[in-house]
């Protein structure tokens, strides 16, 4: 896309990045960003941070000069009543008594036009009066909240989800336990059928044999089913009717894929102004963490560092970003993979479609790296027969389809 000229002045440009202009920023910029803004639907700011045209940190400080309020770009000293994830979700959170305002606020897409639009409306405001909220960036935010208070992300993370839906989470009983009781009762079975009449013992096992054959049998019968491995030809969204996604990327000790993981993470076809690409990492995991050019990053891309807690999991890490999600859809990627390029304007097209009890769409994963060993090629077996077999003839029978942990797509996050 090429233009001929910048805007002759502020009016022209949506108010959220229109005083850009007196803080010197490229007119051609903003009008690329406006531009892809009002294609995407979405906001001018978001479109400029989200496609790299300046930085997040720059972006806000401005903001905050434009306002007239103080901008926290180091420490910041919170008062009483942080919550997380309230804090975060909310954008402002209370600053304690003596410092430069009563609360810090880090607003998003059009919350900035009506804070600019507010601001100007005001009579007789005095910039720096101590009744302005303090400016600071989302990142910067989120990074001082999980720096005071991890110890409530580490619970948040790892117990919320019991406390609130208990039928729903994992048994909090240690796995050797389960494996203690599994292992007591196959003892019990085995004595127990030595112990049978020889009728009742044949009987037992003729039961057994009866269901691994059931199971078996399964498997054979899916591959007579004709049922299609890839999802049907549907029409595509307009790039305004996307809805923002959530990309949930948890890494550990993924130092040597990161350079890979970012160009295919880049590679996806959508409109960067809806992408929210959060990448989690170890707070102990400082390879990975060197790994990721952090400063170079564009704003749809967000390093989140999960304070130490446990059970150290991938699970884990997702719940701690979880509340943060901003997308109406989510999925979550491995580091190890590439998605296709169009995956998610697929899937977006996809639950659009479908009826509203869809809650969850499964990707087809495939092993590429099959001749690197044996254990690669029963891998990438392993993955056909599930991918490209048994959940399609599943899913045509309207039989529950197991997923794969990656590449699931969901909605209803927001």
């Amino acid at each position: 896309m090429s233009f001929q000229r910048p805007p002759a002045g502020p009016e022209a440009l949506p108010p959220e990045i229109a005083f850009l202009l007196a803080e010197g920023v490229d007119g051609r910029l903003l009008v690329r960003a406006a531009a892809a803004a009002a294609a995407a639907g979405t906001d001018a700011a978001t479109a400029l941070m989200n496609a790299g045209l300046i930085a997040e940190s720059a972006y806000y400080a401005a903001l905050a000069r434009a306002l007239g309020a103080p901008f926290l770009d180091g420490p910041i000293p919170f008062g009483l009543g942080l919550r997380f994830p309230d804090s975060l979700v909310a954008g402002l959170a209370p600053l304690a008594p003596g410092a430069v305002a009563p609360w810090v606020l880090a607003p998003r897409g059009r919350a900035i036009a009506d804070l600019l639009d507010a601001a100007g409306r005001v009579p007789g405001r005095v910039p720096g009066r101590a009744a302005v909220p303090a400016i600071t960036s989302p990142t910067r935010l989120r990074e001082a909240v999980f720096a005071s208070v991890p110890g409530q992300v580490a619970d948040h993370a790892a117990h919320d989800l019991r406390r609130h839906s208990p039928e729903r989470a994992a048994a909090p009983e240690p796995a050797l336990r389960w494996l203690l009781v599994l292992a007591l009762a196959a003892a019990a079975a085995l004595c127990l059928c030595a112990a049978l009449p020889a009728p009742l013992a044949r009987a037992a096992m003729t039961a057994g044999q009866v269901l691994f054959l059931a199971m078996a049998t399964l498997r054979i019968a899916a591959l007579a089913i004709a049922a299609p491995v890839a999802a049907e030809a549907v029409a595509p969204l307009a790039e305004a009717d996307l809805p923002v996604y959530t990309v949930l990327v948890p890494l550990h000790r993924e130092a040597a894929v990161v350079p890979d993981l970012l160009r295919a993470l880049s590679a996806l076809d959508y409109p960067a102004a809806k992408l929210d690409i959060k990448l989690l990492l170890e707070a102990d995991d400082a390879e990975t963490a060197a790994a990721l050019p952090r400063d170079t990053l564009p704003a749809r891309f967000e390093v989140i560092t999960v304070p130490p807690g446990g059970p150290r999991t991938k699970p884990r890490a997702l719940n701690a970003a979880l509340p943060l999600a901003r997308g109406a859809l989510l999925t979550v990627y491995d580091a190890e993979d590439v998605p296709d390029p169009g995956q998610l304007r697929l899937a977006a097209a996809l639950f659009a479609r479908l009826p509203a009890r869809t809650a969850c769409l499964q990707g087809r994963l495939v092993i590429d790296n099959a001749g690197d060993s044996r254990l690669a090629r029963a891998f990438a077996l392993e993955y056909a027969g599930l991918f490209d077999v048994l959940n399609p003839a599943f899913a045509r029978c309207g039989l529950p389809v197991p997923l794969g942990g990656t590449s699931m797509h969901l909605r209803g996050i927001r």
